[in-house]
């Protein structure tokens, strides 16, 4: 994905709030005083989106609590609801001069540019994008979604009974295709002759739409696909699934579990472990390494499987049934950690 791409994708995504929240809130479990009390280094975690029930944020808030304690340092949260709220929580973020500002979401990028020029000595970890100017005091953590997307892939060919696998993706641009292209190419890795076919929400709001999501989805089920890969955010995926339930067909979900949404209809997870990504950039950064670009794949446990965690028989998600679809899986995600076979980033095709 450039940056270029990035930045237009996150203009649209900023005018979008997911979930309703107050502005600049501490986190449950946020220090209450300032970030920096304990003595320890000092760090402030800002969201595009309140915490809420957003699994996906509240594995960031893990990962800076974490950090936070492994340093004996304190942190805080900011909660933003609106791209006016997303400038003002990172300004004031960073009047606290904590040790590092971290941020998570492309609707970040054209103000950390900003607040990174006008204040050079204040390190940020930028997650899940990247500037499109590098910033020596900016370090950035980028996530290679489309390796999970493979292996979701291999698991929806080798359950698939018609050969037809689809994807309901909320924006066709680079970035989101690294959900639909890849879910493609591991289903026909395991069973050839497999076929994909993406559709995608687009319009005025593709990332609260799961109206649109779950006529999407019973589309591509009237079509004979038994295989849906939902990349419809996380307010649009409850569509998708709910599709899936009443066609009898399956599903799979990205960022977090979601197994939980819909027991017994989510086959999957690409999991994006930000809780890894900020903890691995923190230690960094504190270190003394800064700026730069690191990607984070299957390789570095920033992307998973539920299937493939120890944890999997309890997550209600349908692999667990299916021991052998996880071995097979599982193979697949070793010769991806060694090398053997490269999933190729859309975004750069």
């Amino acid at each position: 994905m450039t940056p270029r791409t990035l930045l237009q994708v996150g203009a649209l995504a900023a005018a979008v709030g997911l979930l309703a929240g107050c502005n600049a809130a501490r986190a449950p479990g946020a220090a209450p005083g300032p970030a920096g009390s304990s003595g320890g280094p000092a760090l402030v975690l800002v969201t595009p989106n309140p915490v809420g029930v957003n699994d996906f944020f509240k594995l960031a808030v893990r990962g800076v609590e974490s950090a936070a304690a492994r340093h004996k340092g304190g942190q805080k949260v900011y909660q933003s609801t609106d791209p006016a709220s997303i400038q003002q929580n990172l300004a004031a973020a960073v009047r606290e001069k904590p040790a590092v500002v971290v941020a998570v979401g492309f609707n970040f990028a054209d103000a950390i540019a900003a607040e990174a020029e006008r204040s050079p000595g204040q390190k940020f970890l930028f997650v899940d994008s990247c500037t499109a100017k590098p910033f020596a005091n900016v370090t950035c953590a980028v996530f290679r979604e489309y390796e999970g997307s493979y292996l979701a892939g291999a698991e929806a060919g080798l359950l698939s009974r018609t050969g037809k696998v689809g994807a309901v993706v909320a924006l066709d641009t680079p970035q989101f295709r690294r959900f639909s292209v890849p879910f493609g190419q591991g289903a026909e890795k395991v069973k050839p002759g497999t076929t994909l076919t993406p559709l995608y929400i687009g319009g005025s709001n593709p990332f609260n739409d799961p109206a649109r999501a779950k006529a999407l989805t019973a589309t591509l089920g009237g079509q004979g696909v038994d295989q849906v890969m939902g990349a419809a955010s996380a307010a649009g995926n409850p569509g998708v699934f709910e599709a899936a339930k009443q066609g009898g067909f399956f599903a799979y979900g990205v960022d977090v579990d979601q197994c939980p949404l819909s027991p017994g209809q989510v086959v999957d997870n690409v999991v994006k472990r930000t809780d890894v990504v900020i903890g691995d950039g923190v230690d960094a950064i504190l270190s003394g390494q800064n700026g730069g670009t690191k990607s984070y794949g299957l390789k570095e446990n920033g992307i998973a499987l539920t299937g493939l965690q120890p944890e999997a028989a309890s997550s209600q998600c349908v692999v667990a049934r299916y021991p052998d679809v996880i071995e097979r899986v599982g193979e697949l995600r070793d010769q991806i950690v060694s090398g053997a076979i490269t999933v190729e980033d859309p975004a750069k095709q």
